[in-house]
């Protein structure tokens, strides 16, 4: 069996093709898997990283937002379109693929686009509550899709029936446990953990609005706080300490640039604040904790927003748009979280409950079943 997966961009995408790569390659050590990607984005470290063979081809997105400057990067992009179009026929001729599956990013576009036109069996996922304009068109001529969400059915036109599996969560966020992980950081049992993040780049309103309730609540030993600052929030410990916030060893108060055992972390938390990324939900519903989303207004589509909904209309989580957003409205939101244990638990339950836990090998069954 030989199997292309085209993702890149974001972890979002790359880490849901490894974890399904990752399955299929137990299940099939002899089976070919090739990644397609871009060569300056995640995928070129992440990919080979995971053993995976790589490949890249030249794309970019269109620009959304009108200017001069923006035209002329949309101009380039419509020849880099063309260009990646002959680039992957290149590859699919070499490698001879049985299936090519799209799992979001520039690069998915093209390279399914150019499988389905070589006659290769196809397939996308799609990991939003609100599918993208690239895969509502490639869903009329794949020969299977994939949604992470029931919800997700609604806005496209397949050519085949969507089957729902989930978005692949790695194995130890799964297996991950409260009491061990608790331990590793320090945490006591009675202190309620909240832990918030905003993604690998940090997210600005999450990193301003978190440091006013830090600065309000850590007085509270019965609280324990982390806090993922992601690339361009470094001000934050230094504006902490200005505020008189102590986040040296030992503190309730731990900030760190990014989280790189999200396993330990969400499973120690009893509350998470966060965007509304897919695969942070996915990892969310996974341990199953309760959460205050906060969608980035950022993004196509409004999608994270859709996605936060999917959580909140199951009574699993808070949502508090980014232009409602303050410090006084996110404290005011935590501390009803927090002064009810029930709820926490209640609100976890139920996220716990939304988890697909075996959403890789779903995946891997559409694949054998197109391969055949």
């Amino acid at each position: 069996m030989k199997v292309v997966f085209a993702a890149g961009g974001t972890g979002g995408h790359i880490n849901p093709a490894l974890a399904a790569a990752g399955c299929l390659r137990a299940r099939h050590p002899e089976a070919e898997i090739l990644f397609i990607g871009t060569e300056e984005h995640m995928e070129s470290r992440l990919v080979p990283a995971a053993g995976f063979d790589f490949k890249t081809i030249q794309i970019a997105g269109f620009q959304r937002k009108i200017s001069i400057k923006n035209t002329v990067k949309n101009i380039k992009t419509v020849g880099l379109i063309f260009k990646s179009s002959s680039q992957t026929k290149k590859i699919l001729k070499e490698f001879k693929p049985d299936v090519v599956i799209g799992f979001g990013g520039y690069v998915s576009g093209p390279v399914v686009r150019t499988a389905h036109k070589m006659g290769i069996k196809t397939a996308i996922h799609e990991q939003n509550a609100f599918p993208g304009v690239t895969n509502k068109a490639l869903a009329k001529e794949v020969d299977a899709v994939m949604l992470t969400v029931e919800g997700a059915k609604k806005y496209l036109s397949a050519k085949n029936e969507p089957v729902i599996t989930g978005l692949p969560v790695r194995r130890e966020i799964f297996d991950a446990d409260r009491d061990f992980s608790r331990a590793k950081l320090g945490i006591s049992e009675n202190q309620i953990m909240i832990l918030s993040m905003g993604g690998s780049l940090g997210a600005k309103a999450i990193n301003e609005n978190m440091v006013e309730v830090i600065t309000k609540l850590h007085s509270n030993k019965n609280l324990y706080f982390m806090h993922s600052t992601g690339k361009y929030g470094k001000w934050v410990p230094e504006k902490l300490e200005e505020n008189g916030v102590n986040i040296k060893l030992g503190s309730n108060v731990c900030v760190r640039e990014y989280i790189d055992d999200m396993d330990v972390c969400l499973s120690a938390a009893d509350l998470v604040v966060s965007r509304a990324g897919a695969s942070s939900l996915s990892e969310i519903e996974a341990v199953g904790r309760a959460s205050i989303l906060i969608p980035s207004p950022n993004v196509a589509e409004n999608h994270q927003y859709h996605n936060a909904m999917t959580l909140v209309n199951c009574d699993a989580a808070a949502v508090i748009e980014e232009k409602d957003l303050t410090s006084g409205r996110l404290l005011e939101e935590i501390e009803k979280m927090i002064s009810d244990k029930s709820r926490l638990k209640e609100f976890g339950e139920n996220a716990r409950k939304i988890a697909v836990m075996d959403s890789a090998q779903m995946i891997c069954d559409v694949i054998e079943n197109l391969a055949k």
